[in-house]
């Protein structure tokens, strides 16, 4: 067995229980479970009182066909602009008083508002609106094919799919609650605390970090601050580091963290999280990091498993992990 050690951070939404998730992810990724080699960055308890049950399946921010079934559909269509308006609504007036520093970031600070409103909210306001659109169009391009026959999965309504998509508005809804809690809603410096007690009890040989979606946002920043080690291997799936209005709130202009040898990103064109699926160009230097485009099938096209399935990332971590007892050969 290798002595490299894995340190997951998962991504937007609640989670099923902490060794349960990690678990999950390591046969994803190896075929096994790596016991004491892997190590999860778990914020989900900061976030939710309780986890997920186990026999839950996948999160609605990872396509689980059980949540699609269990979330709500409205009786009337929803245009994007009233699913937008909604959502922003419904975080804003849920978020309450904030349990940290009212803004965490140097583009959210007081000389960036308007009318009263944070500029980083609105460029948060922005990318939701961008993904919601993007979702319409997804939709509208994988309705395209020949109509089918009577009987045979014709709908109701001849509306475009996210008008009535429960598992597309439930990881945009997920994704930007977590994500403006992070950046607005004081939750940001516990989230990166838990990466960077993970990344302290990590062993001291080869060490790998993998984000997915909202956790490459907190893994980076963590990793943009680390002075102690170097990371064999940065792996973000599904990640919104390429979206401007994500770059705006980071605290430091994008870059390789210097502690990071080498940068992995992999991502689908049909994921809304991602938007923007190259970092090489936007975070120096360049030779550092590979982007990929990889196809993941899930219900949204962001689902963690298909992610870790893939051939560039499992290549990738298999290289400096070496073969592992009970993993399938890459």
């Amino acid at each position: 067995m290798s002595d490299a050690t894995i340190v997951y951070v998962h991504g937007n939404g609640n989670k099923v229980r902490r060794e349960l998730l990690k678990s999950r992810w390591d046969r994803a990724l190896f075929g096994a479970d790596l016991g004491p080699a892997s190590r999860m960055a778990y914020w989900a308890a900061l976030r939710y009182a309780e986890p997920l049950p186990d026999d839950g399946g996948a999160d609605p921010s990872e396509g689980g066909a059980r949540n699609e079934r269990e979330l709500p559909v409205a009786g009337l269509p929803e245009t994007p602009e009233e699913f937008v308006e909604r959502t922003l609504g419904e975080v804003r007036s849920s978020a309450g008083p904030a349990t940290g520093p009212a803004t965490e970031t140097a583009a959210g600070s007081a000389a960036g508002r308007r009318a009263g409103e944070p500029a980083g909210e609105t460029r948060l306001a922005r990318w939701l609106a961008r993904m919601t659109y993007a979702a319409q169009t997804l939709d509208r391009g994988e309705d395209g094919g020949p109509a089918p026959a009577p009987g045979e999965g014709q709908r109701v309504l001849p509306l475009p799919l996210f008008l009535r998509s429960p598992v597309f508005k439930s990881l945009l809804r997920h994704t930007y609650e977590d994500v403006h809690a992070y950046f607005f809603g004081g939750f940001g410096e516990a989230m990166r605390e838990t990466v960077r007690a993970q990344l302290a009890a990590a062993g001291g040989g080869p060490l790998v970090v993998v984000g997915h979606s909202l956790g490459t946002i907190i893994a980076y920043e963590v990793l943009r601050e680390e002075r102690r080690r170097d990371v064999d291997l940065f792996v973000t799936v599904g990640s919104p580091l390429g979206i401007t209005e994500i770059q705006d709130l980071l605290v430091r202009p994008p870059a390789v963290p210097a502690c990071v040898k080498a940068w992995c990103n992999a991502s689908d064109l049909r994921d809304l999280v991602a938007l923007d699926h190259w970092l090489r160009a936007e975070y120096p230097p360049p030779a550092r990091v590979t982007d990929h485009l990889v196809r993941n099938d899930s219900a949204n096209h962001h689902g963690i498993s298909e992610y870790l399935a893939s051939a560039p990332v499992q290549s990738q971590v298999r290289a400096v992990f070496g073969r592992l007892a009970g993993a399938p050969a890459g």
